[in-house]
């Protein structure tokens, strides 16, 4: 029996682990510059990886699911089945399920619902689709414990992503605890609450705790994925948006930093994003560019001003950080410019990106000049009252968006986009197929004109 594992990372690691060690011939691939497990026969190419292979397993991540499995259909074989077990939604899972079914397999959604880190291929599963009996039968050889519950792709995810509802927000409740207590002085006492609480004790604590910080990256797009889930089941999902944000935020403490992000998006048109999320999430024209060829990709820094008067855009950029986007309510008021060259040399001192002003600006030629980007509705002279009041770090509409501290803006002559923080990486990946699409798209237009 032959196993392709296509993504060599943690996961695959474990699971080749577990199939060579039931005699099981095992095959990987991975495009990243990553340790080859010692049980793997690695393959440059996923072609020769999942040639005659009885079992896939794709353990690449959601945002590229896809398009692993498209890679993967034209090669496999007559009998094999291929199993996804990436946490995404049920719409992912059906999209890969179409990509290698049309290619005569079976496919099976793999929900895992446990710990792989501790359990290894032993760890539970549900699981789902044309394949899943084979698929079942076949993780039961290594000692999992599996649930088939027949089905159509995605109701094996959506299984999960009710589980995931709970376990992310249980572990971002215990980060977010933990360090109130640390702040207060007080981390091992929170400690000894939270553990007398848990049938595990401090071992399931810290387990909670340090998975959540470490895989944050990627639990976050499984913790969007819940969220989108409770949504279309009508329930509103408030403790599992905060889940979600609170594990982006881990991502970007864990290296994925504004900076890498703004690196990431650079040169991508916000018309791209917004066709990526549906046009979604794009602030009304009226908000436009101060100057041509201004761009700015960064986390939102939120004021809410009375119209007119910019106190409280005074304490944002008293303490804007380095890459961040100052996103200002400012009730759409065209009498009075909020900000000028004065207050934008301030932000730019302390690392602030740019400003998107539901409201006015001015000084329009020093802001070009200095390279500072504004989106605002209105070039006005006259200044501003200094006065309040104003709030800083809540929610706030712009341009018949809402914007959340922290959320991803980005901005460019097209106008301004404001994308979910736990969003911004699947945005990303969104956005840069569409990308890839136009541009493919507009060759071919081109060469037709071209040969006519």
């Amino acid at each position: 029996m032959k196993v392709a594992i296509l993504g060599l990372g943690e996961a695959g690691t474990l699971y080749s682990s577990g199939f060579a060690a039931v005699g099981w011939e095992v095959a990987g691939f991975d495009p990243a510059d990553t340790a080859t497990p010692s049980d793997v026969t690695r393959f440059a190419d996923v072609s020769d990886a999942v040639a005659d292979a009885d079992l896939v397993l794709s353990l690449t991540s959601s945002k590229v699911a896809v398009q692993a499995a498209a890679a993967a259909a034209p090669h496999l074989s007559a009998g094999t089945t291929y199993a996804d077990m990436n946490s995404a939604s049920a719409t992912v899972k059906k999209d890969v399920a179409a990509a290698v079914t049309a290619a005569g397999v079976t496919f099976a959604d793999v929900a895992v619902i446990g710990s792989v880190p501790a359990n290894g291929a032993r760890t539970a599963l549900v699981v789902s689709g044309s394949g899943s009996g084979a698929a079942a039968e076949h993780f039961r050889a290594v000692g999992a414990p599996v649930e088939d519950i027949g089905g159509a792709p995605g109701d094996a995810s959506r299984r999960k992503l009710l589980r995931s509802s709970f376990m992310k927000g249980l572990g971002a409740l215990i980060v977010e605890s933990t360090d109130a207590g640390a702040a207060a002085d007080a981390e091992q006492w929170v400690r000894g609450q939270i553990a007398a609480e848990l049938s595990g004790g401090f071992d399931a604590l810290d387990r909670l705790r340090d998975g959540t910080r470490k895989h944050a990256a990627r639990r976050a797009v499984e913790a969007a994925a819940s969220v989108d889930l409770l949504d279309e089941l009508g329930v509103r999902p408030i403790l599992a948006s905060a889940a979600a944000e609170l594990h982006a935020g881990l991502a970007d403490a864990n290296g994925r930093d504004v900076g890498e992000l703004a690196e990431a998006y650079a040169g991508l048109p916000v018309a791209n994003i917004g066709d990526a999320r549906q046009r979604m999430g794009m602030v009304d024209s009226g908000i436009h560019a101060m100057w041509k060829g201004a761009r700015t990709v960064g986390r939102a820094r939120t004021v809410w001003t009375r119209a007119g008067d910019n106190k409280a855009l005074q304490a944002a950029v008293a303490k804007v950080l380095p890459g961040e986007v100052i996103v200002i309510n400012g009730h759409g008021d065209l009498n009075r410019a909020l900000m000028g060259e004065l207050l934008a040399e301030r932000a730019r001192s302390r690392g602030c990106v740019g400003m998107v002003i539901d409201g006015a600006a001015r000084d329009i030629d020093v802001l070009e000049e200095i390279g500072f980007g504004v989106w605002a509705r209105a070039v006005n002279p006259a200044g501003p009252y200094k006065d309040g009041p104003g709030y800083n770090d809540i929610p706030v509409a712009v341009g018949g968006v809402v914007c959340n501290p922290g959320d991803l803006v980005v901005a460019d002559d097209d106008g301004v986009i404001i994308v979910p923080a736990a969003e911004a990486f699947g945005s990303l990946a969104g956005g840069r197929a569409v990308e890839a699409d136009e541009a493919q798209r507009r060759a071919a237009i081109i060469a037709a004109r071209t040969a006519s």
